[in-house]
């Protein structure tokens, strides 16, 4: 199974989530431009969009030569969980997407106005100023999220700034800006991507069986803003919201997300 982190996390995320131990063989990257990743020439563009990394994992598991996999994401990793299935359904067996609703066809469109209040940082990353100063105090704006985006004592400063040192990666700022400014801009962009793009835009509804999990307490992506998308999954959707939970459930609550998902490929297990 595929763990693919969220922003402004890492890698280190997945650690208490308890997998392996059922046996499940688990590959957790870290997402391009965070933490150990380089990229392999200078001259290469800094795509951060979800298409870009989508194909980063399906490139990691043709590396690996694995075929068939699960894919379970957490923020940024739920959008790419939804782009797998979208891009290469075939692929995938299951898929869980945490802290995150599927948007259709993978489309950004500005959302009613208490969720767009909610997303006052990619607004503001989105204006030249407002990058300008997310790149003199990165960590602090990263930070500033892992405050607001939970209720408060969930985590330790030993434990952000352990996961911070992944943002010292020289492309983090790159590939964060490309990320959420495309969303809301004309943005620059790798061509290589075009065609997986154009697939994920043209795919309405899902077929991978598909459990969704977030927060009841997030205060980025709002609950209301997850609701009845049943239809857009042919082959299965449950949803689960956790009381008290804010936006980092693998932090939160490990153990719960480890016994849902487990659950989850188990009911979808293949004969």
């Amino acid at each position: 199974m595929a763990l693919l982190h969220g922003w402004p996390d890492d890698a280190t995320t997945w650690r208490d989530v308890a997998l392996s131990q059922a046996g499940i063989r688990t590959i957790t990257p870290w997402l391009r431009g965070c933490g150990p990743t380089r990229f392999v020439s200078p001259s290469t563009f800094r795509d951060g969009r979800i298409e870009a990394l989508a194909k980063d994992a399906f490139d990691l598991m043709d590396a690996l030569e694995i075929e068939r996999f699960s894919v379970m994401g957490h923020d940024w990793g739920a959008r790419i969980a939804y782009a797998l299935a979208a891009g290469v359904p075939v692929r995938l067996e299951t898929i869980a997407a945490l802290s995150l609703g599927y948007s259709p066809c993978g489309a950004f469109r500005v959302p009613p106005f208490e969720q767009s209040r909610a997303w006052w940082y990619q607004w503001f990353m989105s204006a030249d100023l407002g990058a300008e100063a997310v790149a003199e105090d990165p960590k602090g704006f990263a930070r500033l999220q892992w405050e607001t985006w939970s209720p408060p004592g969930w985590f330790d400063d030993a434990t952000f700034e352990a996961v911070a040192r992944s943002f010292e990666n020289p492309d983090w700022l790159a590939i964060t800006l490309s990320n959420y400014r495309s969303r809301w801009r004309d943005e620059a962009r790798d061509p290589r991507y075009d065609e997986l793009h154009s697939k994920i835009a043209a795919t309405e509804s899902l077929d991978v069986p598909t459990l969704m999990i977030q927060g009841a307490a997030d205060g980025t992506v709002l609950t209301n803003s997850a609701e009845d998308k049943d239809r857009l999954f042919t082959n299965g959707h449950r949803r689960v919201v956790l009381d008290g939970i804010g936006h980092f459930p693998t932090r939160e609550a490990p153990d719960v997300i480890a016994d849902a998902v487990l659950q989850h490929l188990e009911s979808n297990r293949l004969e």
